[in-house]
């Protein structure tokens, strides 16, 4: 596999080696051995989930301020654009989004580590996503970033409005959020 840093460097982006022939082709989507070597990131992952969107469909941008959740993902059916935001306070990038092209064909995979904002916008005609997760989904801690929060700038690649739930429309901007104040993810608060 070939791992690649983003333009934030704790995100990464993973290809994995792919062996084709004319039967198709076969990869390992994940190893948890391969992963902490090419990575260094050595975490269990304790759920799997699958999401089925349509075109223009934009979740997110997700985050759990306690129980915070690394995300390993990818997309099996269709094209998405996947966008990350640094929401850890003492991070030197505080606030900077990163986004890439997630497709069945390309089989990146990308590692968003604890203390990220995470959401993607639908760009085929529908797309399956798949992610694994180092913490339980805990919708008592779950929080919504504004896609569209003008302070972030995302350039999201969509013309017209997207198709959204009614808690991802009413996401926070980020001088509103709660962030991960601390270095860990004991402590947060309420930026503003």
């Amino acid at each position: 596999m070939q791992v690649t840093a983003t333009e934030i460097p704790d995100v990464l982006m993973i290809e994995p080696k792919v062996f084709a022939d004319a039967r198709g082709h076969f990869f390992e989507s994940f190893n948890e051995r391969a992963f902490a070597k090419a990575t260094g990131v050595t975490t269990g992952f304790v759920q799997d989930n699958h999401s089925r969107s349509v075109r223009h469909t934009l979740r997110g941008l997700h985050y759990q301020i306690r129980q915070p959740q690394g995300k390993l993902v990818r997309v099996v059916a269709g094209e998405v654009f996947d966008v990350v935001v640094d929401i850890r306070r003492h991070s030197l990038t505080f606030g900077r989004w990163c986004g890439t092209y997630l497709t069945a064909e390309n089989r990146k995979l990308l590692w968003i580590p604890p203390g990220f904002a995470h959401g993607f916008l639908v760009l085929s005609d529908a797309a399956e996503f798949l992610y694994k997760t180092t913490d339980y989904w805990a919708p008592q801690y779950e929080r919504t970033l504004l896609w569209n929060d003008p302070a972030l700038g995302i350039t999201w690649p969509l013309t017209g409005e997207p198709v959204m739930a009614a808690k991802d429309l009413a996401g926070k901007r980020l001088a509103e959020a709660d962030v991960f104040e601390g270095r860990g993810f004991a402590e947060v608060a309420v930026v503003g």
